[in-house]
This record gives C-alpha cells, structure tokens and sequence, in this order.
C-alpha cells in the first residue's frame, strides 16, 4: 500500500453550525480532526461541539454584500491554504456543506484514493447538486445522514469545483475556479453540495442573511429543487456524459469553468453512495 500523503482540509462559516458539525465529522473521519482548519467570520461565532483538535480561527465579521463578501472571504482563505501547503501535500477546500467523496465501488477512503494520484495543481469531483423533492420527500430529520433521506440531485456544473490542490493558488469566489490554471474532473470523484438538502431550513437560512442572499436562493436554491421536484430523472450513466462533457466544453465567458450547454439532467443518486456516511 502507498504512503498516505499529508492532507488538510479547509473551510470558513458564519452562523452555520449544523452543516459545520457535519464537514468536521466527515472530513475529519478522512484525514483525523488535528488536520482540520476552520475559519469562523465573526468574532462572536460559537464553535461546534464535535470540533476535536481542529484548528479554529476566528476572525472580525464585515457587514459586505454577497459579491464583495464573497471575495474577502476566499482570498483569505486561498492565502491561508498557501500556508498549509508548506506542510501538506494536498489541501481540500470547500464550502461546509459540501462533501467530496471517492467512487465507493473503489472501497477506498478518500485519503487513499487522493495518495495515488498525481495532482496537476488542482482536481475537481463531479458536482452533484442534492434538493429536496417536494412530492416524495419529507423535512430533513437532522439527526440522520442526508443521503438516507434525499435520492436525487442535479449534476451541476456550478459544483464540479476545483477543490483539490497541491500548490499555492487563489482560488476565485465560491472555490468556483481557480486564477490562472484549467481544472482537471477525476473519474473517480464527486463533489456532492447539500446547500438546497430542504426547502424550509434554505429559506430559514437565507432570510437571515438578507437581500443578495434571497436573490441567490431565487437562482441557485429554489431552481435546485423546483428542477428536482418536476424535472424527468435520468439514469446513472449520465453520471460519465456529464463528466465528459463537463471536460471538454467551456463557457465563452471563462475557460477555467466547465460547461454542459445548459442542459439540466436530474439523476438518481446510486444507493452506494449511502456507504459515505453523508
């Protein structure tokens, strides 16, 4: 068996505790707590229960807009993982309500699959988008894995994010892209967002954080689950289409995003990716 290489994971949240406790119980099931880095915008953050040894910083709120926020917080955080990279090999960055997982076909752990590849810079996992489906699907029990109650998800070009790197880079707004470098999708990992896992607790979230924010669940959240609830559902194997096409088109306005042409496929999950704990 290769030696593991040295991975972190990092992520920066406000006044988002519930997806927080989640990201630290899944990645830190993958690298150990100790390799966790957690960036809380605000002084007055509360720190979750289950935080272990992970490295937590705090750091003074400004009142910006989603745009302008959006900005500060992901330079900070590209130049705080420029740091960690001079004692890891790799750092995953991401949002704390998404979850990068390896094909469970494989029956490797994240950290095992992530030793064996040689990292071009970046690497990205398919985006898949889990909503809510408001016909078949009931309030999210937030004490049971998301996987167990949510069966669909949007493959979203918006989440084939280049979260994986192994050199110094900035990432732009969101870990969307990454300043300079073309992405790389892995044939063998996906990138699973959970921000629109249930409709209540979105639109709870979003009317705390105001204006820009409830126009962006208007474009992002409820197009999410309104494409789940109503859309046909494709089968898996749009799953490799999806990455294929995701490889090879851009949009005219930036070659470091992929593209699918606009077409939204809504697909079942595979039952296996319940084996992730999600």
């Amino acid at each position: 068996m290769k030696k593991l290489k040295k991975i972190a994971a990092i992520t920066m949240a406000r006044n988002d505790n519930f997806f927080l406790s989640r990201w630290i119980a899944y990645y830190g099931k993958n690298f150990e707590t100790k390799n966790l880095y957690i960036l809380l915008d605000g002084l007055d953050q509360d720190v979750p229960t289950n935080i272990g040894d992970a490295t937590v910083i705090k750091i003074p709120h400004e009142d910006l807009s989603r745009l302008h926020g959006d900005k500060k917080r992901i330079n900070i955080i590209s130049e705080y993982a420029k740091k960690l990279l001079k004692q890891y090999d790799i750092v995953i960055g991401c949002d704390c309500d998404e979850f990068l997982i390896v094909e469970p076909k494989l029956h490797k752990t994240l950290a095992e699959y992530l030793s064996t590849k040689n990292i071009n810079t970046t690497m990205s996992g398919l985006g898949l988008d889990i909503g809510q489906n408001l016909n078949t699907e009931a309030i999210l029990d937030r004490e049971a894995p998301f996987l167990e109650q949510r069966e669909y998800a949007l493959l979203s070009t918006r989440y084939t994010k280049p979260v994986v790197i192994n050199k110094p880079i900035t990432w732009g707004s969101g870990f969307h892209s990454i300043k300079g470098h073309n992405f790389h999708i892995d044939k063998n990992l996906y990138l699973l967002h959970f921000g629109a896992v249930d409709l209540e607790m979105l639109k709870a979230k979003t009317h705390a954080r105001g204006t820009d924010w409830l126009n962006h669940l208007k474009r992002r959240g409820n197009g999410t689950i309104n494409a789940i609830t109503y859309k046909k559902i494709k089968s898996e194997k749009w799953l490799k289409i999806a990455r294929i096409l995701q490889t090879f088109i851009r949009p005219i306005y930036s070659w470091r995003k992929p593209a699918m042409f606009g077409i939204k496929i809504i697909i079942k999950i595979p039952k296996r990716f319940i084996e992730t704990g999600i």
